[in-house]
């Protein structure tokens, strides 16, 4: 188990625990309460997640320096030998961090073309990091294609749910497709969830245009902090009202936050941790409103709570799949 140091410390301190923190995320096992400290490092204090995300885009962007090269900028000096090799690479890439902030680094620019594709299976989440130093947290049952050009960067969101932080660069707008809708921004920060009946985004910082996939470039509605929107099926898109980010964005630190949602709603949400999807009965059922926090990996203690919560039951069907019905 890691353990971290107040912010104080300084911003050597801060680079070295983003460096650790960069490394053990990069192990094959990470628990959910591991996971859950580091979001609370990483949202404890601003230089926290400054530091963190720079050493992101970075580690990206040094696959693009010559072998020689990066093996001399990871090599410790001679007094400190004995760290692991991955640490020293991450403090090395710390550093390179600084130099490019400082534009001592022209090189590391990220090309202009550069195509991925990134997945979550049930119960999985993903933190990727992009070559333009923007970074994608992708939740559980989650599918996305990333295709950066010349004078643009394109995110498709296929399936689920991400969030986004996105590095600033006015020449090369970034723009989220899901569904029947688009989202536009330079550097921001938020949250888009593809639903099969709407595409729903969420700003906790910055400001973003979401529009319908189709439409006219002067027909949008513009999102600040605090603000979200949805997208019908057919490209339509409501006018702005206030979220709260903290909540809809619980997902990456393993909690479901409902307030006054809808039983299809939690339905839906729900069925992205479970194996066989949870389903609504009908119309009565599914406009129950329901005000709760639940665990991610633990979606089973849910069900078992909603019949004392709510005049429901939950019964098993043929399939295996769960699905809530009136008492």
């Amino acid at each position: 188990m890691m353990e971290t140091r107040d912010c104080a410390c300084g911003q050597a301190t801060v680079r070295d625990e983003a460096a650790r923190w960069f490394v053990r995320l990069q192990e094959a096992a990470v628990s959910v309460d591991e996971r859950q400290r580091f979001d609370a490092w990483l949202n404890e204090h601003a230089p926290h997640r400054d530091e963190f995300l720079l050493l992101q885009g970075v580690w990206s962007a040094a696959d693009l320096l010559p072998a020689p090269r990066l093996k001399a900028l990871c090599d410790a000096p001679p007094a400190r030998r004995g760290r692991r090799p991955a640490l020293r690479y991450a403090v090395a890439a710390g550093v390179l961090a600084v130099a490019v902030g400082l534009g001592l680094f022209s090189g590391l620019n990220p090309p202009a073309g550069y195509s991925a594709e990134f997945a979550t299976k049930t119960g999985e989440r993903r933190h990727v990091a992009l070559p333009d130093g923007s970074v994608v947290d992708l939740d559980s049952r989650s599918a996305l294609k990333v295709r950066f050009e010349k004078d643009r960067r394109v995110v498709e969101l296929t399936e689920g749910e991400a969030m986004f932080s996105v590095e600033h660069d006015t020449s090369r707008p970034f723009v989220v497709e899901a569904g029947s809708g688009k989202v536009t921004v330079t550097g921001t920060r938020f949250d888009v969830r593809r639903d099969p009946a709407q595409t729903r985004v969420a700003v906790e910082q910055g400001t973003v245009k979401v529009q319908g996939r189709n439409a006219p470039d002067n027909a949008f509605v513009s999102l600040t902090a605090g603000l979200g929107t949805h997208v019908d099926a057919q490209g339509a898109v409501a006018p702005a009202y206030a979220v709260n980010p903290a909540e809809l964005t619980a997902w990456r630190s393993g909690k479901l936050v409902f307030n006054n949602a809808s039983l299809s709603d939690v339905a839906a949400q729900v069925s992205r941790y479970r194996d066989k999807p949870l389903k609504v009965s009908g119309p009565a059922v599914a406009n129950l409103r329901l005000t709760s926090v639940f665990r991610t990996d633990n979606t089973d203690a849910l069900l078992k709570a909603l019949p004392n919560i709510l005049p429901v039951a939950v019964r098993t069907l043929a399939d295996g799949s769960q699905e809530i019905i009136s008492k």
